[in-house]
């Protein structure tokens, strides 16, 4: 098993997530109590187990800081699904499709309090500091993203700099708390921080292109879910650019109106373009450059474990 050096560790996180999540308002168990079933991949605390217990740290606080991810990770999807207007989350329904927006919404604002009630807790100013940055950068990531919506003109570089804020800044602070926990000073902090960084792009580089590529049944959401939302993700700003100019018309209106009904044309464009190599490739570089950062670990079990998790990274088919 990929995550083997830390089944305990994570089976005591997930009973720490349970024990913290609980609140004297029945609303908020329930809402709660359904995501936490709703399960995911866990890469976020894994990632902070993996880094942290890597280099030596012991104790419970690896644990609590896990903790402190997931909750701030899941109150980012609460908020995203009623941005979004999404129906369906892994397959499932979304918490704002079954108990309503406001109660998603002050679900996820549950979670952030109690998220920095944890870190309290901690006692590390460190850990605050990393994660008021990395909150605000995250708050900063959505309204950018926003702003991009139905956008056909929005740049390369503009795109990645949302996935770097909305995703990517959360995996350097699973990264960097690993760290911190290990006692590590700034400066290698901010090594393994890297690693998050370019693990998360990495990441979701491929989330994106799985939207034009992915198997429904497998990845447990809808070919052209992006698209329908007007987000103009890498494999469409790629095919725009490179396109016949037939295609880039295609791909404008695609983009500018959420044309989920003409995403066969799309996927046709797409994958004519080049475009799925070309992000594949992108997310290759992103994940050379992730396992570089590793290099200076002990070779440990959680070391080969975080080596592998950036390649189950690159492959992954949902």
């Amino acid at each position: 098993m990929l995550l083997s050096p830390i089944d305990d560790d994570m089976r005591a996180v997930d009973a720490l997530i349970r024990r913290r999540l609980a609140s004297e308002v029945p609303l908020i168990n329930e809402i709660g109590g359904y995501i936490i079933a709703a399960g995911g991949k866990r890469l976020r605390p894994a990632l902070l187990l993996l880094i942290a217990r890597a280099l030596g740290a012991k104790g419970e606080l690896p644990n609590l800081l896990a903790v402190v991810i997931e909750f701030i990770h899941t109150a980012t999807l609460l908020h995203d699904d009623v941005v979004d207007h999404s129906d369906r989350r892994r397959g499932l329904k979304t918490a704002n499709a079954v108990w309503g927006n406001a109660e998603a919404v002050l679900s996820g604002d549950f979670l952030y309090s109690r998220s920095f009630q944890l870190m309290v807790e901690s006692d590390r100013i460190a850990v605050m500091r990393t994660m008021a940055d990395t909150t605000n950068a995250i708050a900063e990531g959505e309204v950018l993203q926003l702003m991009n919506c139905n956008d056909p003109d929005i740049t390369e570089a503009r795109y990645l700099r949302v996935i770097e804020l909305k995703t990517a800044q959360l995996f350097r602070a699973a990264a960097t708390l690993g760290a911190i926990a290990a006692d590590l000073p700034p400066e290698q902090q901010a090594i393994y921080g890297q690693f998050g960084h370019d693990f998360g792009m990495t990441y979701q580089l491929i989330d994106d292109l799985l939207d034009y590529t992915a198997d429904p049944e497998v990845s447990g959401k809808n070919l052209g879910t992006d698209l329908a939302e007007g987000k103009p993700t890498l494999p469409l700003l790629y095919a725009m650019q490179n396109g016949s100019e037939a295609q880039r018309a295609l791909i404008r209106d695609a983009i500018a109106n959420g044309r989920v009904d003409r995403i066969d044309a799309v996927l046709e464009t797409v994958e004519a373009t080049g475009a799925i190599p070309y992000s594949r490739a992108l997310a290759g570089e992103y994940s050379v450059s992730a396992t570089a950062a590793l290099q200076g670990l002990p070779e440990t079990p959680h070391k080969k474990a975080l080596i592998d998790l950036v390649s189950f990274c690159l492959r992954r088919d949902s």
